[in-house]
């Protein structure tokens, strides 16, 4: 049986002297966005490969004083001396190199985060760098490569030039997630020795409510009552200016010439422009499934997100928290913050 299907089990490995080892490792380390290899925080050891390597060798060695063999002792020393040279391409194969990871962008919690490693490489190609997470499942590619496995992703950095390395992070819930602990390793040219580092990102993953699926409808109550501002500065035919399109606006309101300088959809304004406006209520989501917080939170996401693609002005009320109403891409992002780091 493994561990993972026994808790006793389970609660051993957390515990062993490789896990402890692991977390006091982790404590002692920075976190930092960017990493530089050096000799301070590149380790290497041999493989188990490397270890039947150095049997061999020993084993030839004895042979050949016993035997008193010349060309034995020249083969014994020649391996020898290849190996001590394969220890040294490995430890050099990371060492020099300076890893940078991007802010990721907030997700739904459930989605894949997308983070981007750049290795910058100041010397010589590097070749078989892997690179995964610490305890975490990881899909990834780097540069134009395919799709990775769940063991971790593997690039070679060119010669002074750069690499980009995408993975990507599930949060299983909303709010801040710290990005797990990142190994970088490499046992390139003979897979002999292993030489790796341990790095602690500073970034974290902003998780939003998961959208309730099916979307609800508006709430009746809200979308009766919303109010309706109506401005009058001249007549009512009279053009004012202009403003984004939205859902619901004639081929008429279509300001074509500046559609076709700028690429993007815009309307008129006129005078007598109605605007309406709908507030989210906390209340509102008491009945969604049994009133949980998380539930409820999701209905409002979903909401929201219904109000910003019917072009709705719409506003926010959670228990100590309002958001006033608004529009666009700014006001939607930061009402599901107010969401993912309530309360």
């Amino acid at each position: 049986m493994s561990a993972a299907a026994h808790p006793r089990l389970r609660g051993w490995a957390a515990w062993s002297p490789r896990a402890a080892f692991r977390r006091w490792l982790q404590g002692r380390l920075p976190r930092t966005d960017t990493w530089q290899l050096g000799q301070r925080n590149v380790y290497i050891l041999p493989t188990r490969a490397g270890f039947t390597f150095g049997a061999t060798l020993l084993v030839m060695l004895v042979a050949s004083i016993n035997y008193q063999l010349s060309l034995g002792y020249a083969l014994t020393f020649l391996l020898a001396g290849a190996g001590l040279v394969s220890m040294h391409l490995t430890h050099g194969n990371l060492r020099g190199l300076t890893l940078h990871l991007r802010a990721p962008a907030p997700v739904f919690a459930g989605d894949a985060a997308a983070l981007e490693v750049v290795i910058t490489n100041p010397g010589h190609e590097r070749h078989a760098l892997d690179l995964r997470f610490d305890g975490a499942p990881i899909v990834g590619h780097a540069g134009p490569a395919g799709p990775g496995g769940h063991a971790g992703v593997s690039c070679d950095a060119p010669r002074l030039g750069e690499a980009r390395v995408h993975l990507s992070l599930v949060p299983p819930r909303r709010g801040w997630h710290d990005v797990p602990t990142l190994q970088v390793e490499t046992r390139f040219p003979f897979g002999l020795f292993r030489a790796w580092t341990v790095w602690r990102p500073a970034a974290r993953v902003l998780a939003w409510p998961r959208p309730e699926q099916p979307a609800p409808p508006l709430p009746p109550a809200a979308a009766s009552a919303g109010d309706e501002h109506t401005t009058r500065r001249g007549a009512g035919s009279e053009l004012d200016g202009v403003r984004p399109w939205r859902r619901g606006d004639t081929m008429r309101q279509v300001v074509w010439k500046k559609v076709a300088r700028s690429g993007k959809l815009v309307s008129r304004e006129t005078a007598g422009a109605t605007r309406r406006e709908l507030w989210l209520h906390w209340h509102d989501t008491y009945g969604a499934r049994g009133g949980d917080v998380e539930q409820r939170l999701s209905r409002l996401a979903a909401w929201l997100l219904r109000a910003d693609a019917d072009g709705v002005d719409f506003g926010l009320q959670l228990p100590g928290r309002d958001l006033p109403p608004g529009q666009g891409d700014a006001h939607r992002r930061a009402a599901l913050d107010l969401l993912a780091l309530w309360p």
